[in-house]
C-alpha cells in the first residue's frame, strides 16, 4: 500500500477552515494585542434582556504583567479578565467588541459589549 503524506491538501483545507485555531492561546493573546490601547465610547452589559450602560469614555489595555485584559472607565476597572480564559467577538457592525469571561473584578461569569469611539 502506498504510504499518504501526512499533510495532504485535504489536511490544509480542514485546518483551513478549523474553528479551534480561533481558540487558541495565540489567537486570544493576538486579540488582546489588536484591542490593546483602543479608546471606548461606552460599555454595556445585558441584564435580565435589558443593555445597560456600565461606563463610558474608557480605553481596553492589556496589564503590564501581560496575563490580564482589563477594560477602564475614568478610574472605574470595569471588567478585568485573563487572556486565556476570554472569548471574543467582534460586532457586525465593527463599532465594538464582546468580551466574555471570568471577571476578576466582581468574581462571576460576565459579558460586556465595549463600543469603539472613532476619530473623525
Amino acid at each position: 500500500m502506498p504510504e499518504y503524506p501526512k499533510k495532504g491538501i485535504i489536511t490544509k483545507i480542514v485546518q483551513l477552515f478549523d474553528r479551534n485555531r480561533e481558540n487558541s492561546l495565540a489567537s486570544r493573546r493576538k486579540t488582546a494585542q489588536k484591542l490593546n490601547g483602543s479608546h471606548v465610547r461606552y460599555v454595556t452589559e445585558r441584564k435580565n434582556n435589558v443593555d445597560e450602560v456600565i461606563g463610558r469614555e474608557g480605553h481596553m489595555n492589556i496589564t503590564t504583567d501581560e496575563t490580564e485584559f482589563a477594560v477602564v472607565c475614568g478610574i472605574d476597572t470595569l471588567f478585568r479578565a485573563k487572556i486565556e480564559e476570554m472569548t471574543t467577538g467582534e460586532l457586525l457592525s465593527h463599532d465594538g467588541v464582546i468580551l466574555t469571561a471570568f471577571d476578576l473584578e466582581t468574581q462571576k461569569e460576565r459579558t460586556v459589549i465595549a463600543y469603539y469611539k472613532y476619530y473623525r
